[in-house]
């Protein structure tokens, strides 16, 4: 039986990863030192374990932390484990920015969620499920930083148990994957929705009634993502295509792309992990 130590068992994502791995046929230990998290753990029925007997003997040890501490973390964790155990990642920002210990006799995994789509079948409650994990389906992204075919094969079943219901597994590099997050999924996109709500807000300042706003504007994000990404077979009328050009024109600086550039990627990831931006 493979055992697990999952580390940060208590926290935000940890909570996610410890309700859908308690009820699966691995050996489950569970790691956590905040006062909240111990709690949350403790509501669910979960005792957590001494650090150093939990990872005594661990075939897998997931890091369910945040981006700024996960290179402390694995700086102290990772030289007690034993040669041939699995690291398991949830994210590749620290991976991508060099924040993880050198052992070549160890394995590190990242794997990432990719939540369920916008545009799926989900009903119900699943249909508010939107981080995915609990009912509503997702696919998943999963990147082998240094191990064999057999550490890959045995992390992707693990990743497939923690974020479950699972559709498809995709597998990429970590750079691959700091390019669709944070460049694409967080720094462009997650940015301009952020900017779409604030426009909503301006137009309420402006006098238009809430209610009204928000129908306006949530129908309107439906129809664009259709139209952009296949869903449905109706173009932007002529007059829709010239704003969106005009909109474009002064919204976005004409260079936005160089974002993708390694060295605005690196850049991105290391405003994570250390929580400075370079700007």
């Amino acid at each position: 039986m493979t055992t697990i130590a999952l580390v940060g068992a208590g926290g935000k994502m940890g909570r996610r990863l410890t309700n859908n791995l308690r009820h699966t046929e691995y050996a489950m230990r569970y790691v956590e030192i905040g006062e909240a998290g111990v709690a949350e753990l403790a509501r669910i029925g979960v005792a957590p374990m001494p650090e150093e007997e939990a990872l005594a003997g661990a075939d897998v040890v997931i890091l369910a932390v945040p981006d700024r501490a996960l290179g402390k973390i694995a700086r102290a964790l990772v030289p007690k484990l034993a040669a041939g155990t699995l690291v398991m990642l949830l994210d590749p920002a620290a991976a991508a920015a060099g924040e993880l210990p050198i052992r070549e006799d160890i394995a590190y995994f990242v794997t990432h969620p990719c939540h369920p789509p916008v545009f799926n079948d989900e009903t119900g409650e699943a249909r508010r499920d939107f981080f995915g994990g609990v009912l509503a389906k997702q696919a998943i992204v999963c990147a082998l930083m240094q191990g064999t075919e057999a550490d890959y094969a045995r992390a992707e079943t693990i990743a497939i148990a923690m974020y479950g219901p699972v559709t498809r597994s995709h597998r990429i590099t970590v750079e691959q994957m700091a390019i669709l997050e944070p460049t694409m999924a967080e720094t462009i996109t997650a940015a301009c929705i952020t900017i779409i709500r604030e426009t909503m807000d301006e137009a309420i300042r402006r006098g238009v009634p809430p209610d009204a706003a928000r129908d306006f504007m949530l129908g309107h994000i439906n129809i664009p993502l259709a139209i952009v990404f296949g869903e449905v077979g109706s173009p932007f009328s002529d007059g829709a295509k010239l704003i969106i050009e005009y909109g474009k024109e002064r919204i976005f600086q004409p260079d936005w792309k160089r974002l993708f550039e390694p060295e605005s990627v690196q850049e991105q990831v290391q405003v994570i992990v250390r929580g400075v931006s370079g700007a």
